[in-house]
């Protein structure tokens, strides 16, 4: 309800609070992998124009135009400018970390994916769960899956660029896993040369 009219809100005022923080939180994932080998405190003001620009423009144009392609091409896009970003620094830069890269990577697009044929066959998807299981029907919440899939892949690359900077500035990240199962990343100070 609107708390000045007692009216509904519209549904697309709401989505918006799920989908422009995707945009601006991805902004952030750009800048930290552009940055990533730079010396310390250090700022590209540069590239914080850009995507605070970037930002402003889609927030804008989405919020005229309302139509979710135009933001999952923009989200895409972003998504695309990591997967390139990432992909140069395991092939030309540090290949040993061609496996956390890529696993977060595949993890987040097939989250992306998924995401993308539920908002294609989302009608379709609801009517086949309606005819099967619940067990069977939880398998089809493909927005779900987009969910944990995407949180998993973010979290993976996050340690991904925790791992790149920290290595750079001369630390020695490892990848521990908690349990046996999650992964987190232990830094080490610089070895100091005597």
């Amino acid at each position: 309800m609107d708390w000045k009219s007692g009216t509904q809100l519209p549904i697309w005022l709401l989505q918006l609070l799920d989908e422009l923080p995707m945009i601006y939180s991805c902004c952030i994932f750009v800048y930290c992998m552009f940055e990533s080998f730079k010396a310390k405190n250090t700022v590209n003001y540069h590239l914080i124009f850009i995507l605070m620009l970037f930002s402003l423009i889609v927030t804008t144009v989405y919020l005229k135009v309302k139509e979710p392609v135009f933001h999952q091409v923009m989200y895409g896009l972003l998504v695309f400018t990591l997967v390139l970003r990432s992909i140069y620094i395991v092939t030309w830069v540090y290949p040993w970390l061609r496996g956390l890269g890529y696993t977060s990577l595949g993890i987040f697009l097939m989250g992306f994916f998924l995401w993308n044929v539920d908002n294609i066959f989302c009608e379709s998807l609801r009517s086949f769960r309606t005819k099967v299981p619940p067990f069977v029907g939880v398998f089809t919440q493909l927005h779900a899956w987009w969910h944990i899939l995407t949180g998993l892949g973010s979290y993976l690359h996050i340690l991904f660029s925790l791992y790149t900077r920290t290595l750079y500035l001369r630390y020695r990240p490892k990848v521990k896993f908690l349990f046996g199962i999650w992964p987190v990343i232990l830094v080490e100070p610089p070895k100091k040369h005597l």
